[in-house]
């Protein structure tokens, strides 16, 4: 489904990604793992068209999107769940959520309201509330189910889970795995390795710019001590 090879990019003079690479098939859950400022989230805005790559291959359903506008990425079916809570603050909960409905790829059971509101139910206790109100937790869901209400063929998380208390740090992540057991394609960067051994299936560390290590969750668990040199988890 997505297939990243020998990535570049950079923040004008400053280049941060070297060689960074990543394949994600239909129906995995792959992490993305590595210190702060190891180029992370560089590397899912180069994806998702918010930094334009230098050189490199990117690849999705088949498709080139290297230096692809962030629109064309989108409505090819990759949703986006941002570092940070960037909700439409001053629209309500059912408004942020109507606002990215679409089903684009015509999906047999796609996102709606009833649905996210099934999934995450304090967001329909909350429906007619200003987004910019809501907890820090319930601004997270919120911005979880709008990017599932774009019903995408790849769902890409960063630090989702990243300063919320703990029951709610538990709802993301079991909407997470109810996400796998359906079938969704997930990227995620997370820093709870305990979690993400159970969730995914492979898993990517990338230091300094470049991938350095890949395996699956049995892999993380052999090469501990090397793992625990790049991530320090």
């Amino acid at each position: 489904m997505l297939k990243v090879a020998k990535l570049q990019s950079a923040y004008g003079p400053s280049q941060v990604l070297f060689d960074v690479a990543l394949e994600i098939g239909d129906g995995e859950v792959v992490t993305l793992l590595g210190r702060n400022g190891m180029g992370k989230t560089t590397t899912v805005k180069s994806i998702m068209g918010l930094v334009k790559p230098l050189a490199g291959e990117l690849q999705f359903s088949g498709q080139n999107v290297l230096g692809a506008t962030p629109e064309r990425v989108a409505r090819l079916g990759v949703g986006l769940v941002p570092e940070g809570r960037h909700t439409f603050p001053t629209l309500t909960v059912r408004e942020n959520l109507v606002a990215t409905a679409a089903n684009r790829l015509g999906r047999k059971n796609p996102w709606t309201l009833e649905r996210i509101y099934t999934l995450f139910p304090r967001l329909r206790e909350r429906a007619s509330q200003s987004a910019g109100t809501l907890s820090g937790g319930e601004q997270q869901m919120l911005v979880v189910s709008r990017a599932l209400m774009t019903n995408p063929k790849l769902l890409i998380l960063d630090e989702a889970t990243e300063g919320l208390a703990p029951v709610i740090r538990a709802e993301i992540w079991s909407c997470i795995e109810a996400l796998k057991a359906e079938g969704q394609s997930i990227l995620l960067i997370d820093k709870n390795l305990h979690v993400l051994k159970r969730l995914a299936d492979r898993h990517y560390i990338l230091e300094k710019g470049r991938t350095v290590w890949s395996g699956t969750s049995q892999d993380l668990t052999r090469d501990a001590e090397l793992v625990h040199g790049y991530v320090g988890l």
